[in-house]
């Protein structure tokens, strides 16, 4: 195997990578739309799984790109006349990788993380506790909902909120978007708007659309 080939398998790798991503969030919006529609627990357990399933596939496609590149690089730093076989050495590397495999990998996964979270946030909204409903008032049950629609930022009604994901605070996506940007010009951290929040170093890369908290105020404006 020739080093140009080894570059088109990576690349072709990395495609296979995306269409994992997308099957995961496509497996996302239809667990939560079991939850806004059905709330069928057992469908919902099922779409879980399938999340399980899509992560180690992710671990297993990227311990395969690590020990490509690994084995590259070291062939590289040693320099020597004859490439050595590579297929051979990629496996090697790949297996010992493989070797330390542990279900709490897969739980680790960013997706699923992601998953898991925007899930307890949809049962939250659409739960059907009798019980929670009838030891407070109505009016002050809507009032508490409606108050968690409002972006700390704009103090308006949030139509694209994003989720930080070091302290969970939600916001509207433009609003945080242009903070973080005029503060990096700054050369300054950004410090999470939400009154009482302790988190000093929001990033654009810690915010991820809150799918559960759009339906809710979605659901909550067709009333």
């Amino acid at each position: 195997i020739s080093f140009s080939t080894v570059n088109s398998s990576l690349s072709s790798l990395k495609n296979c990578q995306s269409y994992i991503n997308t099957g995961m969030d496509i497996t996302t919006h239809v667990a939560l739309d079991l939850v806004e529609n059905f709330n069928d627990e057992e469908d919902v357990k099922s779409m879980e799984n399938v999340m399980l399933e899509y992560a180690a596939m992710d671990r297993e496609l990227n311990h395969y790109m690590r020990a490509i590149e690994e084995t590259v690089n070291q062939i590289k730093q040693d320099k020597t006349e004859n490439i050595p076989d590579l297929k051979s050495l990629v496996k090697e590397k790949f297996t010992a990788l493989e070797s330390m495999n542990s279900d709490s990998d897969l739980q680790k996964n960013e997706k699923y993380t992601y998953f898991k979270d925007q899930l307890k946030d949809m049962k939250k909204q659409y739960s059907n506790d009798s019980d929670a409903i009838e030891q407070i008032d109505e009016d002050i049950a809507v009032t508490q909902s409606q108050m968690n629609f409002i972006c700390p930022i704009t103090q308006m009604e949030m139509k694209k909120p994003v989720r930080n994901k070091v302290c969970g605070h939600s916001y509207e996506e433009d609003a945080i978007l242009k903070i973080i940007q005029t503060r990096k010009q700054q050369k300054k951290k950004v410090r999470c708007p939400k009154i009482g929040c302790s988190h000093d170093d929001v990033k654009g890369s810690d915010l991820v659309p809150d799918e559960a908290l759009k339906r809710a105020i979605d659901s909550q404006n067709k009333q």
